[in-house]
């Protein structure tokens, strides 16, 4: 018996050893294509993913688009052409450690480091001195917020913000409610190295989905560009690292729900009510109640985490009738 158990552990070993080490698959032709139109800049030796263009002709408005936790730029794919309809340029980047940008191993991760990067990105974009709104949703918000207080207290001058637009961010760590999958990885020390090389694509697509509505699932192949995005240069193996912006947004929140409550620039809020990381009413009761001067668009019931994939054209609506309100 000893022996037959020694012959599985020797056989299981090698397998377990290729299975942590399966690279990545390969870019399908939708992010071969956004890879494509994107380009390159460097941040303190750090390739950072940016994609941005040119759109309406006789507009000076410019938008960048600030994406969530753990996915990437690709997430506002499906409202890019709207949205160049409206505003000269279109931006979004791939914060480090996310999409197409570099993933550096025992790295500190942090949200004042990508606030630095966007304001990087506006200098190597010749926009400094350009007013600019920002489009956010959920890790985005929390960037959104540090560039927003940098701002109102004069403490780069690198990003002047003309409005700034959230979508399903944790703003309050009070009714926030991170998955089990990211308490798991941001909690558990050494072993969380082990655990996002278990991290496969049926753990990811099963965690995804819970956080989309039942009738605005992905696709199967949506939910491989997504996972895609994370295995690109290892990024499955940074997730811990960056998920410590959990416990950033806890340190923090005096800093950055300070600055959302008292800024003078205007505000909106587009709210799918049936997110179960920020739940309804729980959220946008306690986002009304602080943040008075921002109007706020709550979205179908059975809209979820991703209002911008699940329900993009009522998620461009509220964001063009707020930009159109001033």
């Amino acid at each position: 018996m000893k022996e037959w158990w020694l012959h599985v552990g020797l056989l299981c070993v090698p397998l377990i050893a290729v299975y942590l080490h399966i690279p990545p698959p390969q870019l399908s032709p939708t992010l071969k294509t956004w890879s494509s139109s994107g380009s390159l800049f460097r941040y303190k030796g750090h390739k950072i993913f940016y994609k941005d263009s040119a759109g309406a002709v006789g507009s000076t408005d410019v938008v960048i688009l600030l994406h969530g936790f753990p996915t990437s730029s690709y997430d506002w794919y499906k409202i890019w052409e709207p949205l160049s309809q409206r505003f000269n340029r279109v931006i979004a980047l791939d914060y480090l450690g996310f999409g197409f940008s570099d993933k550096p191993r025992h790295h500190r991760y942090s949200i004042f480091e990508q606030a630095s990067i966007v304001e990087a990105l506006v200098s190597h974009l010749g926009l400094r001195h350009q007013r600019v709104n920002l489009l956010a949703h959920d890790y985005g918000d929390t960037v959104a917020l540090e560039l927003l207080y940098r701002r109102d207290n004069n403490r780069t001058g690198h990003l002047t913000i003309n409005s700034l637009c959230l979508s399903n961010g944790g703003l309050f760590p009070e009714t926030t409610y991170p998955r089990f999958l990211q308490k798991l990885l941001k909690d558990s020390g050494f072993l969380s190295s082990v655990f996002t090389r278990l991290i496969n694509f049926m753990l990811f697509s099963r965690g995804i989905g819970e956080v989309f509505g039942p009738y605005t699932q992905p696709t199967e192949a949506e939910l491989w560009d997504m996972w895609i995005g994370i295995r690109f240069n290892d990024g499955n193996l940074v997730m811990d690292s960056i998920l410590q912006y959990i416990n950033q947004r806890l340190k923090h929140r005096e800093r950055w729900v300070g600055t959302l409550t008292s800024t003078f620039i205007p505000l909106h809020m587009i709210y799918g009510p049936l997110d179960p990381v920020n739940p309804h009413p729980q959220f946008i009761r306690l986002y009304q109640k602080l943040v008075k001067r921002s109007t706020v668009s709550v979205l179908d019931e059975h809209i979820s985490h991703y209002p911008q994939l699940e329900d993009p054209t009522g998620f461009l609506n509220s964001y063009l009738n707020f930009i159109n309100s001033f």
